[in-house]
């Protein structure tokens, strides 16, 4: 809707005004209140200072330019400059029956699809992944998908914590317990690590020696190798039991941990000293950034690197090898300061180009009721799998209490979606930047903007054409008519899916997609109310309501998808 409006507009601002005003960007954005329209533009104000003319008078030239369009029933003046944009109901009616007809619901995929890499759900070997975890991982699948659903060649990475000091002390603390060839659960890892680290920071002479283990690491010593690989291969087989429980896309192929770019540290850190852009600084190498307070740390006085230099190393390899033409990484919001002199550095090296997007994607805190970091009565982090479990559990009773007929195995089922789509839709609906509060109640709620508010309005449309014994498949070549304002309103509400979809993809800003679905699912429930379906006597009406029905629920399965949950037929 948007592309086409805005060509419109384009065109109408040029026969108004010549082509001084050619390159004028129309702004055309979704109203945000129902009085201003379908849509408004927004240009008049900006094009008043190109022009010297007032706002209003230009707002009224390019309306006369547009008042015989047949894709108008009005366009009104508003404000200092607005134009409100209502759509003709004819119109409305053949985009929709467009729709009807397409698997992708109207949204093209993109005209140059691009290598993008998205770098998420980055754990660490022999650590057991907490509930801080889960933000990284959906937020990111999110995305995933979105972009390959536009047509992009999606290059997932887990930047897997898999080198350093922490093996060295671990590897050492399993060989002082003659424990270096017993199998570990990564949960004994988890508690042998903690351990180490303990006896590290205690005992100087095993510190020494858990730094001389590093080295033989490094060096490729076969017996120390071994070990790793095996601390290695069982927490990814942990990690990928996480990931399949929640249902995203990432597998073992998408990792590639901080080893695989060790031996390119050496060669980055060179290339910018050849560069001119670092300097030795009290025998450390650092490169010097003036928008910053402090220089960009590359590496240490002992000669080791840095999560920055295997930053810069991977960044390289991104654009160099993979071809990437945006990468998007997402972390914490503490690490915002990092990324930024990153992106930085990469920039004066011009190791990526201009039209190469570097985008850091930062999310805040999961915050228990009392508002504080959620952790365990002990203080302990809570961790992820059980959370997982316990959703699981908790969604499992809601579901034998709404259908006491269902098999376990169907509940079991129901459970699992319900589940895990709450959990995910209670991290996606909030602006990520910010923190949030996690209340169990809630994200289980079926009231609300949550995920099992949209499932039930799924399931309902279902229930609906049951009862109708009729499948969605034989009312596609419905002729749709709109003869209330409800359904008018609704018809606006789901030709609104493909611009937020356009607009998702660029700003990443998933809470907007949570928001139209949620949104989308009102505004049926309130046609639902006032426009009888079943029960309308008129077979040409009821076939239009069962349509825009069908438009509505293949809309929140395919939203709900973008956003890696599942729907259910029932509840």
């Amino acid at each position: 809707m948007k592309p086409l409006l805005t060509e419109t507009f384009k065109t109408a601002i040029q026969e108004a005004f010549g082509h001084s005003a050619a390159d004028c960007d129309p702004t055309i954005q979704i109203s945000s209140r129902k009085e201003f329209g379908d849509y408004q533009a927004n240009f008049a104000m900006r094009l008043a200072k190109q022009l010297n003319k007032k706002p209003i008078d230009i707002a009224t030239a390019v309306i006369e330019k547009l008042n015989n369009n047949p894709l108008f029933t009005s366009l009104e003046p508003s404000g200092p400059g607005f134009i409100n944009i209502f759509l003709n109901n004819a119109f409305l009616v053949e985009q929709l029956q467009s729709v009807a007809h397409d698997a992708r619901l109207g949204i093209e995929r993109a005209l140059i699809p691009q290598n993008i890499v998205v770098d998420y759900a980055n754990a660490n070997v022999a650590k057991e992944m907490h509930v801080g975890h889960i933000r990284s991982i959906v937020i990111g699948d999110a995305i995933v998908r979105i972009l390959n659903f536009l047509g992009h060649h999606i290059i997932r990475q887990s930047h897997l914590g898999d080198w350093g000091t922490q093996f060295g002390m671990l590897i050492e603390y399993l060989f002082d317990m003659n424990e270096q060839t017993s199998p570990h659960s990564l949960s004994q890892l988890d508690s042998l690590y903690k351990k180490s680290k303990e006896k590290f920071d205690a005992d100087p002479d095993f510190a020494d020696r858990a730094r001389k283990r590093v080295v033989s690491l490094q060096q490729g010593d076969a017996e120390t190798l071994a070990i790793w690989n095996t601390l290695v291969k069982e927490s990814l087989s942990y990690f990928q039991k996480i990931y399949e429980k929640l249902g995203v896309l990432l597998t073992e192929d998408d990792v590639r941990g901080e080893s695989f770019y060790n031996p390119m540290l050496s060669e980055t850190v060179n290339e910018l000293i050849q560069l001119g852009l670092a300097q030795d600084s009290d025998d450390a190498t650092v490169v010097p950034l003036e928008e910053f307070s402090i220089p960009y740390l590359i590496r240490k006085k002992d000669g080791g690197y840095l999560y920055a230099t295997t930053d810069l190393a991977a960044v390289k390899f991104r654009v160099e090898t993979l071809g990437a033409k945006r990468i998007i990484y997402l972390t914490d919001a503490r690490q915002k300061q990092h990324f930024a002199m990153l992106f930085a550095t990469i920039r004066k090296a011009k190791w990526a180009a201009n039209d190469i997007r570097l985008e850091h994607i930062p999310f805040g805190t999961i915050l228990g009721k009392d508002n504080k970091p959620f952790k365990t009565r002990s203080g302990e982090p809570i961790k992820l799998i059980a959370v997982l479990e316990e959703a699981e559990n908790r969604a499992e009773e809601i579901a034998r209490q709404k259908n006491p007929t269902l098999s376990q195995e169907q509940i079991k089922e129901i459970a699992h979606d319900v589940g895990m789509g709450a959990l995910k839709y209670a991290d996606l609906r909030s602006d990520k930047v910010k923190d949030y509060v996690f209340d169990w109640e809630k994200l289980l709620s079926f009231e609300g903007n949550t995920a099992p508010y949209l499932q039930n309005a799924y399931v309902r449309i279902c229930s609906i054409f049951r009862k109708a014994s009729i499948a969605s498949k034989d009312i596609q070549d419905a002729k749709i008519i709109l003869s209330t304002e409800v359904e008018r309103t609704l018809a606006v509400k789901i030709l609104h899916f493909s611009d937020v979809i356009y607009s998702v993809s660029d700003n990443l800003s998933l809470h907007i997609l949570c928001d139209y679905l949620y949104d989308l699912a009102s505004t049926y429930h309130q046609f639902y109310e006032h426009c009888p379906i079943l029960s309308q006597d008129d077979k040409t009406i009821c076939h239009s309501r069962l349509l825009l029905s069908d438009l509505v629920a293949r809309t929140l399965q395919l939203g709900l998808h973008l956003l890696g949950i599942k729907t259910v037929e029932k509840m």
